[in-house]
């Protein structure tokens, strides 16, 4: 559930962002309501339209689901179908999962997080602090945040005319069964630049958008440049922990996943394999990161409240711009969606490989939708038009409509 493939035309990216997160679920149906333990804010609510919702998520192919909604109505958190194939279990609902594009967030907040203290500005040219790659020397810091550097996506790109320019191996595509058998390997962030790099420009800088997961990259080793310390350090210090972000985890190349977790599959041929473990260094902060849907609300809830950016700096963030897709376009680090009832969300969902996670927000903070999805994945994105029907779904009960992200993936 990634997307390297479908990142790329507005044709394409609908049909990627969709791919993003799905997989062949499996014809587990077990879905039921959640009596786990949710807080204490939940316990109370009666929200059938939200259980029915993600039981229809689970009617539609996956896996598991677990959703987290708050809004004026106060938290509700569900759970619907299993953790794992031939379980019984439930998902965890607040379970550790990999959220794949939604790490472009938490990397944009730290960049402009560095742009506040002045360490970094929005229009330096990413050349001057990273000379070693040749880079263009017209990209500037905010072209990386809003995709509009041209500069080819590592994972792979899809052009208009659907000729498809591989990368490095990922699980979809051609490449499915080589990930598959070689989803330890390690990858350093400056391999996978450097392998774009190699490849061209998919238009002038500043010229165009086109969703790249090499800006990202380069985000992390301009963020460690600057500042002389890793990325995680610095999520550490200006993101995880002034908010007590406990359940999430840059996890550079380990394969492991924190406890509790629902498991993620792939299928090749016939066979269906628990990748669960996985080295994630193949998209680095194009999606790596690893985290719970109560820590993805408190994020984008403190995020859009103005908790983490000065209101300038958070305005340039949600600003919109034009990605040839109707009522969706890309702030940095976001994208900007209007609802079918006019309205505006802000978010950015992701895929890293049986596991999905969505996030959404009212721009100000106050309503907010986190889940977690696992499902059973494979090289054609078989689920992909059910992750897009789940992604609307939810997103009209919770938020009367919209259209859904359709970046997500990882690849």
């Amino acid at each position: 559930m990634s997307s390297a493939l479908s990142d790329q035309s507005e044709s394409t990216l609908r049909t990627a962002a969709s791919l993003v997160a799905a997989t062949t679920g499996s014809s587990q149906k077990a879905a039921t309501a959640d009596s786990g333990a949710p807080p204490a804010a939940a316990a109370g609510q009666d929200r059938p339209e939200l259980q029915k919702a993600i039981e229809k998520i689970i009617d539609s192919g996956f896996v598991g689901v677990s959703l987290r909604v708050h809004d004026e109505r106060g938290e509700w958190v569900g759970s619907a179908g299993v953790a794992e194939l031939g379980g019984a279990e439930k998902p965890p609902t607040n379970g550790h999962h990999r959220i794949g594009s939604n790490t472009k967030t938490f990397t944009a907040t730290l960049v402009l997080q560095l742009v506040a203290e002045d360490k970094l500005g929005l229009n330096d040219l990413v050349a001057k602090h990273l000379p070693g790659f040749g880079l263009d020397d017209r990209i500037t810091v905010r072209m990386l945040l809003q995709h509009t550097s041209g500069l080819f996506n590592f994972t792979g790109e899809v052009h208009d005319d659907g000729t498809i320019v591989p990368g490095i191996p990922i699980p979809y595509g051609t490449t499915g069964k080589e990930w598959l058998d070689n989803r330890f390997k390690a990858y350093r962030p400056q391999e996978l630049v450097e392998l774009a790099l190699a490849r061209p420009a998919r238009f002038e800088p500043g010229t165009g958008w086109s969703y790249s997961n090499t800006n990202y990259v380069l985000a992390r080793l301009l963020i460690e440049k600057v500042t002389g310390r890793s990325y995680a350090e610095e999520l550490q210090r200006l993101i995880l922990g002034p908010l007590g972000l406990s359940g999430t985890v840059v996890p550079d190349a380990s394969p492991e996943l924190p406890e509790p977790h629902a498991r993620a599959y792939y299928r090749y041929d016939d066979t269906t394999v628990d990748v669960t473990r996985q080295n994630p260094s193949w998209i680095s902060t194009g999606g790596d990161m690893i985290s719970t849907t109560q820590d993805l609300h408190t994020f984008i809830s403190a995020l859009l409240g103005g908790k983490l950016l000065p209101a300038p700096l958070l305005a340039e963030m949600c600003t919109p711009h034009p990605t040839g897709i109707p009522n969706m376009d890309y702030g940095l680090g976001v994208f900007v969606v209007t609802t079918d009832g006019g309205g505006t969300v802000i978010t950015h969902n992701g895929a890293a490989v049986g596991h999905a996670a969505l996030m959404y927000s009212t721009p100000d903070g106050s309503r907010t939708l986190t889940a977690a999805l696992n499902c059973v994945d494979d090289a054609g994105l078989s689920i992909a038009a059910a992750f897009q029907n789940a992604q609307q779904g939810l997103l009209k009960e919770v938020f009367g409509g919209g259209q859904a992200d359709p970046a997500q993936p990882t690849a």
